[in-house]
């Protein structure tokens, strides 16, 4: 144990500060530091967990503007939560009920299960369909060894697609294209 006034003077002949830590315990405990090259070092560390929590944002699909959305609109938006959840995203896929629409719940409910159901291998369910109001929300979260799988199967199947690169002929053999070899 140093007293205070001999750590400030070592801090002081080393150009550094005295930084207390702990202030709670008896004896304080204090540490010689560079204290701006300390607060820099955190804040980057802040700002990168910051940064990497960003990456897991919520991203909202919405199913039309009324349940008479066409099968095609569903397919363009299944494409889209796909690419999402691919990319490490949770997605809430809202269903919008309009007028009379509120009548049939079940078509609403439906819908958003067949949705679910597509994207069934990249994802799991987090929230079950609810209804807020005249919205009913689901929201899907990725599952990660899923998605892992999905990639490597198309990284074999890319790999399997590109086949043998074609080999040169060797030197002095001419190459079959259907034109007759040059005369000496």
């Amino acid at each position: 144990m140093i007293e205070t006034r001999e750590a400030q003077r070592m801090a002081d002949e080393a150009g550094l500060d005295l930084v207390e830590i702990q202030p709670d315990v008896r004896p304080p405990v204090c540490k010689i530091m560079d204290y701006g090259k300390f607060k820099y070092e955190l804040s980057k560390k802040e700002h990168k967990s910051r940064a990497a929590s960003k990456s897991a944002e919520m991203k909202e699909v919405r199913l039309g503007r009324s349940m008479k959305i066409d099968d095609h609109d569903v397919e363009i938006r299944l494409q889209q939560a796909r690419r999402f959840l691919i990319d490490g995203h949770k997605v809430q896929v809202v269903a919008q009920f309009r007028g009379r629409e509120i009548a049939h719940k079940d078509l609403g409910m439906g819908k958003l299960r067949e949705f679910c159901n597509a994207l069934s291998d990249v994802s799991k369910v987090e929230l079950e369909p609810r209804f807020f109001g005249k919205r009913v929300t689901l929201i899907l979260a990725p599952d990660k060894v899923k998605i892992d799988a999905l990639k490597r199967k198309e990284a074999k199947e890319k790999a399997a697609s590109a086949g043998p690169a074609p080999t040169p002929a060797p030197p002095g053999q001419a190459q079959a294209s259907g034109a007759p070899p040059a005369q000496p």
